[in-house]
Formats: C-alpha cells, structure tokens, sequence
C-alpha cells in the first residue's frame, strides 16, 4: 500500500489558481474537516486569524482518488522553470490511439487557454503532435498530452 500524498503550490492568488486547476484536472473544491460546515469554521476553530483566511485554496478528486491540492499564497513570484510538473492527460495517455487521443487534447487546449493558460512549446514525435508544454495563469509548467 502507497503512502497518501498531496501536492501544494505556492502562488500569489491561491483562490484564482485553484479554479484554473479545478476546471484542468475536474477537481472539486476540498470540502472542510469533518465536524465543520465550512473552512470559516474550521479556521475559526483554529485560531486562524481572518486576515489569512483568504491565503490558501484546496481542491480534491470527486472521486477520491488523486492527491489533494493546495494553493498557498506566498510574496515572492515564481523565478525559473519547474524542477516538478503535472502531466494533465486530458487525452486519456499515450495508450489511446492518437486519432481519438489528439482531438482531445485540443479541446482540453481550448479550455485552459480561454483559462488563463498559455502554450510553451509543441512536441512532435512520429511527425505528429504528440504534446504541449503550457504555463498556467501564474507561469507553472505543466505538459498537456
């Protein structure tokens, strides 16, 4: 049995960024412990002062299984390329035949552009596309296949 894991990201508009993210992987918004009816409460509870209320966003897999994501805000901006990226296969990956794959991944592609993405660089192999290098809204790499 794997060892449970989330995943966090450090960004300036944590709200903003887990939306991008929510419609890229159709995560939903993380719902709050149990025994509380919102976040407010749980912070509350906590001792969070509210001035920092506003400083993370969290997203789950409706289905319960990928890792949950955090987006904590921090001051400094992002300065050079990502040493760790998602691969977002909204073409169902490599194993689907290219045919059905690539149309896929060109909806998707118009999606997380009308989002906020942008693309990086196009990668060919067998003289086809075969996938995307993107940014999302705040310059984090992620490859789109």
């Amino acid at each position: 049995m794997g060892t449970r894991w989330s995943l966090t990201i450090d960004c300036a508009h944590p709200a903003q960024l887990a939306e991008f993210w929510a419609l890229a992987l159709g995560y939903v918004r993380k719902p709050p412990p149990k025994g509380f009816g919102s976040w407010e409460e749980w912070f509350a509870d906590y001792d969070v002062p509210e001035e920092e209320w506003d400083d993370g966003a969290y997203l789950s897999d409706p289905d319960g299984e990928g890792p949950a994501l955090s987006f904590i805000k921090v001051p400094e901006s992002k300065a050079r390329k990502n040493r760790l990226h998602l691969d977002v296969q909204a073409g169902g990956g490599r194993e689907v035949p290219w045919e059905v794959r690539w149309p896929r991944v060109l909806e998707a592609l118009g999606r997380l552009t009308a989002a906020g993405a942008t693309v990086i660089q196009e990668y060919e192999a067998l003289g086809r596309p075969d996938h995307l290098m993107m940014a999302d809204p705040e310059g984090n790499e992620f490859c789109l296949l």
